[in-house]
């Protein structure tokens, strides 16, 4: 699915002008290039696949409780840093990752790509990443496909939640953080072969009305 505001064009220019230079410095060892997003793991149903001649019934969670990660993924170490609740991801939480990323005591400039949400884009954050000198590069609307963190989520999800049960929010909860927290070590090798810096890309033609 692609969303359907997407522009290609205007995603095509921001990815040679304002991406693909500053990944070239992260390679170069030259720039600390982060990807920001937040994921919010709802404690529900999460079918991977399911086929049946006969009728099941399958046991599913009652709650609706919900893990908040707003996660920086550096784009060449694949380093996760991250701020978790239970509650709603905000201004603060964005505040507390950049003073997180500015503990790192990285010795070249920082640069974050994230989305536009307004949390992201607000007066706070942005005064506050001015006088941690990190620089902001927001994504064009509608454009997962650029944010190298989406495919991270989305690992997290087959990993640990797909087809799986949890019957309270404590174990749901306590799976999400330890398959964060193995990403450099038991997840390594998948992770690598899948956070590469080839970002699919779209042509107007592809899109279809449903």
């Amino acid at each position: 699915m692609i969303p359907a505001k997407a522009d290609p064009d205007v995603q095509a220019a921001y990815l040679k002008t304002e991406m693909e230079p500053r990944l070239a410095e992260a390679q170069a060892g030259q720039r600390a290039v982060f990807f920001v997003d937040a994921a919010h793991f709802v404690l529900a149903p999460f079918l991977g696949f399911l086929w049946s001649v006969a009728r099941l019934f399958i046991r599913a969670p009652s709650g609706r409780q919900r893990f908040n990660v707003l996660g920086a993924l550096n784009a060449i170490s694949h380093e996760l840093v991250t701020v978790t609740n239970d509650s709603y991801i905000t201004s603060e939480q964005v505040c507390q990752l950049l003073g997180k990323l500015t503990d790192l005591h990285l010795t070249v400039p920082i640069t974050l790509f994230l989305d536009n949400a307004a949390y992201q884009r607000c007066a706070l954050v942005l005064q506050t990443a001015a006088e941690l000198h990190i620089e902001l590069c927001f994504l064009p609307p509608y454009s997962p496909n650029l944010n190298l963190l989406e495919r991270l989520w989305k690992f997290v999800r087959k990993e640990c939640l797909y087809s799986t049960y949890y019957d309270k929010f404590p174990a749901f909860k306590t799976a999400i953080v330890n398959c964060l927290a193995q990403t450099h070590t038991k997840h390594k090798g998948a992770l690598d072969s899948s956070l590469t810096l080839h970002f699919q890309m779209f042509k107007k033609a592809q899109f279809l009305t449903a």
